[in-house]
């Protein structure tokens, strides 16, 4: 071996060598979640991509270094009609627990991660609302390295209680019960929502009132497409401190059994898969601005005055 190559060999002995990040994923709701994992295009899967977890249940699962992809919750899951393991919301459409490569169904709260290829380099990370909301998700640094800038992020409020009545996806018996929030752009389709064609550049698609209903609930997650100000997250060796805590319906959330249909199924794959119904197919998003306005202000007044 020559000079040049030991020399090489030697210098690479010295470096920061990263090691695989854990996620501990937390089911704080008061009913079950079904978490699923993506794993982007050419990264290697996880042990497991999706599993049960009971309420205050927590699971810790592995991914490698440089991992990327994404997890959500699952809600109201069991056998489907044909027989099949499905969920009202965040379906990943295996037809098993394990989602197996599949992305969640729209509307699903996503926590989404890039995490870095080498010791002390950057991860970063976010909670998209781009794609809906189904539960509340927070996502933490389990130990961040000293001296770096690690926040947690999220969306923990119940969003599924305030959506915009075209926009709610309802299920249970009568399809009554609200469980989870569409995207504007899964709603109507349209460009202006959806970012695309004439609208597909962050100078052509700003904010939209329904957008602005997302980001006023929760600041910190990505509201649409061009929200990444506010919404992208970095932290410097954070996988090297033990990964990153990803907590559904965190501090026990705003949710109670009377606010979300969840809590009152039985914790239980056998739970019989409830009928999902879209109350937006006539809906005009036009005449429902002006009531989105409204309330987005009555939210600003009620938390100037609680503030006082």
């Amino acid at each position: 071996m020559g000079g040049g190559a030991l020399l090489s060999l030697l210098c690479l002995s010295f470096l920061p060598v990263a090691r695989p990040a854990t996620f501990t994923v937390t089911n704080g709701c008061s009913y079950t979640v079904w978490p699923g994992i993506l794993s982007n295009a050419g990264v290697p899967p996880p042990a497991t991509t999706g599993f049960a977890l009971s309420p205050a249940q927590s699971r810790a699962v592995a991914v490698a270094d440089g991992w990327s992809g994404r997890i959500w919750g699952r809600t109201l899951c069991g056998p489907s009609v044909a027989g099949a393991f499905a969920c009202a919301t965040g379906d990943c459409g295996s037809g098993t627990v394990e989602c197996s490569g599949r992305g969640a169904s729209p509307p699903a709260t996503l926590a989404e991660f890039t995490l870095a290829g080498a010791a002390g380099e950057n991860d970063f990370y976010d909670v998209s609302l781009v794609d809906g909301y189904n539960v509340p998700v927070l996502v933490a640094p389990s130990a961040p390295v000293n001296g770096s800038s690690c926040e947690a992020t999220g969306c923990p409020a119940d969003l599924n209680a305030s959506c915009p009545p075209e926009l709610r996806v309802v299920a249970g018996a009568g399809a009554m019960a609200t469980v989870a929030c569409r995207s504007a752009c899964e709603a109507f389709g349209t460009a202006e929502y959806c970012c695309s064609g004439a609208h597909g550049t962050p100078a052509t698609c700003p904010p939209t009132a329904y957008s602005r209903f997302f980001k006023a609930a929760c600041p910190l997650a990505y509201s649409y497409a061009y929200d990444d100000a506010t919404s992208t997250f970095t932290c410097a060796g954070a996988r090297d401190g033990g990964g990153y805590d990803v907590v559904f319906c965190p501090g026990g959330s705003s949710l109670n059994p009377g606010a979300n249909p969840g809590a009152a199924v039985a914790p239980s794959t056998s739970t019989a898969y409830p009928p999902m119904v879209f109350s937006s197919a006539d809906a005009d998003p036009a005449m429902t601005r002006c009531a989105i306005i409204l309330l987005l202000v009555a939210m600003t007044i009620f938390h100037a005055m609680s503030m006082q």
